[in-house]
């Protein structure tokens, strides 16, 4: 396709970010000849080829469609692609391209035809009925028209030069393995406090991590429950077989990783794909939430200020269940995230709309990432899918940089009220209330912050053995909610008045009548 054809397609594209090439057509396999095409294909009795070049200028849409027309008798298909890095001035962004697969049953978004997405952490990729690369999708490889879909995430000043082969190897189609998913229930301990991380990634995304090295981790690090979330792909949920078992639930889900930011949704049913191709601006995220929640998951906006291009989080979070506050270790995007969290928080106590529970993931993605850091500490009726789900959904749940670090933190009233974290302690405006937090397991240099909607009242440093029973009165009247904070050191000395990394949080405690 010419320059000057693609910049014309690109602006007819407009709002919805997609631009369709020419299709790549092969001979039906009664047809094949085993000559050269000449035209970068190539042939034999067992498979024919195709390249396809071509160039993206700067502000191409985000999805570029090559159609594929596949005829009868195709056993494996296999694509690979590279594209051209030119050097670019500092401060510029370069050539990154992703890439997925759609099959006959078509590109629509929330269709049925999604095959497969690796991003860019793949040139190559293969499907059959038998097996698929790891971020696609096993089953036949039946005859009409795929689309390779190629996602131009940034592109240089000089534009984006593409090439795509695809190669379809033709015999008997075999036979597609009925998928083991994992149980969505475990031994546990009855009520009590479970650890997990629910952001996680392996070799089925851009992780270098495989399954079982993920779940030797999780274990490792003293977790209850881990939620596999590859990006855009549910390859990864059947690849757990052997891995959980009564010390460990493992539960099925998806990073959508969308252009304007990224949401965990954490424990869909498995199987269950949900689409990523809209940006905050085609107002469908609604939509998008909704088909999450119907298959049993939870919305979680992950890193919401996180760095990385396309990772901020623009959508709002009215369709949010929780947010996820902290991501790996603590930095200054968790900073921002924790503070405009806190604010959203005020909004509830003064009535203007729920407030969302904070959790936290380690989002690990290889070594030396560490699995569990952070983990979120939730209080569930038992190990199970929705009984975790519901304990997040209520606030009942803390985070923590390591299994090492224990806490509990509660309010009293005087006439023996109780309520813990995600909780309401109901008493009257001015009646005293004891806020009690034990800690224990997080090392010296530590200390302790209180935080209502006023901001900071209470601090103290701990021990240096790392444990303590801290206590503070105040009133419903003084304090709407109350939340803990365990910081560690700030690394400047405290010269600049921004705290130190966060050992430990916890959801709110609320206080007052309702």
């Amino acid at each position: 396709m010419q320059r000057r054809e693609v910049l014309r397609l690109s602006a007819l594209a407009g709002a919805a970010g997609v631009l369709t090439l020419d299709p790549v057509t092969f001979a039906h396999a009664q047809e094949r000849d085993g000559g050269d095409g000449g035209d970068g294909s190539g042939s034999s009795d067992r498979e024919q080829t195709r390249t396809v070049t071509g160039h993206l200028p700067t502000g191409s849409p985000d999805f570029v469609y090559l159609p594929v027309e596949v005829p009868r008798g195709v056993r494996e298909i296999a694509v690979s692609y590279s594209y051209d890095k030119p050097t670019v001035p500092a401060g510029t962004q370069g050539n990154a391209c992703d890439i997925g697969i759609f099959d006959e049953r078509g590109t629509d978004l929330g269709g049925r035809g999604f095959r497969g997405w690796s991003g860019g952490a793949r040139t190559e990729f293969a499907i059959s009925a038998e097996q698929a690369t790891p971020g696609y999708l096993a089953g036949p490889v039946k005859a009409g028209t795929w689309h390779v879909v190629l996602g131009p995430y940034t592109v240089a000043p000089q534009g984006l030069d593409y090439k795509v082969t695809v190669t379809l190897r033709f015999g008997e189609p075999g036979e597609t393995p009925k998928p083991l998913y994992p149980p969505q229930r475990a031994k546990g301990r009855g009520r009590a406090w479970y650890r997990g991380d629910s952001h996680l990634h392996t070799i089925h995304s851009d992780g270098k991590r495989t399954p079982a090295e993920v779940a030797a981790a999780a274990r490792a690090a003293g977790l209850d429950f881990i939620t596999t979330t590859e990006h855009n792909t549910t390859s990864s949920h059947p690849a757990w077989e052997g891995l959980w078992g009564d010390d460990l639930l493992i539960l099925t889900g998806e990073e959508i990783t969308t252009r304007n930011g990224h949401v965990v949704a954490l424990g869909t049913d498995p199987g269950v794909f949900i689409d990523w191709r809209y940006r905050a601006r085609d107002n469908a995220f609604g939509r998008y939430a909704r088909k999450i929640r119907q298959a049993g998951g939870l919305v979680i906006p992950a890193h919401p200020h996180g760095t990385c291009v396309g990772c901020n989080w623009k959508f709002g979070f009215n369709e949010a269940d929780a947010v996820e506050v902290w991501n790996a270790d603590f930095t200054p995007d968790d900073e921002v995230t924790v503070q405009e969290w806190d604010n959203t928080l005020v909004a509830a106590a003064r009535g203007d709309g729920r407030w969302l529970p904070a959790v936290g993931h380690s989002d690990a993605h290889r070594e030396p990432q560490v699995v569990g850091l952070p983990q979120t500490v939730v209080l569930a009726d038992d190990l199970s899918r929705t009984a975790i789900q519901a304990g997040i959904r209520a606030g009942r749940c803390w985070i923590a940089e390591s299994s090492a670090i224990d806490l509990s933190f509660s309010a009293v009233g005087g006439r023996g009220q109780h309520a813990g974290i995600g909780e309401r302690l109901s008493v009257a405006r001015r009646d005293e209330v004891t806020v009690r937090l034990k800690v224990s397991g997080v090392g010296p240099g530590c200390s302790v912050r209180l935080i209502t909607d006023q901001g900071q009242l209470y601090t103290t440093a701990l021990p240096d053995s790392g444990s303590a029973d801290v206590e503070w009165r105040t009133t419903a009247s003084y304090a709407a909610y109350v939340r803990a904070e365990v910081r560690r050191a700030p690394k400047d000395g405290g010269a600049s008045g921004v705290p130190g990394p966060m050992a430990a949080m916890t959801n709110p405690i609320w206080l007052g009548e309702a």
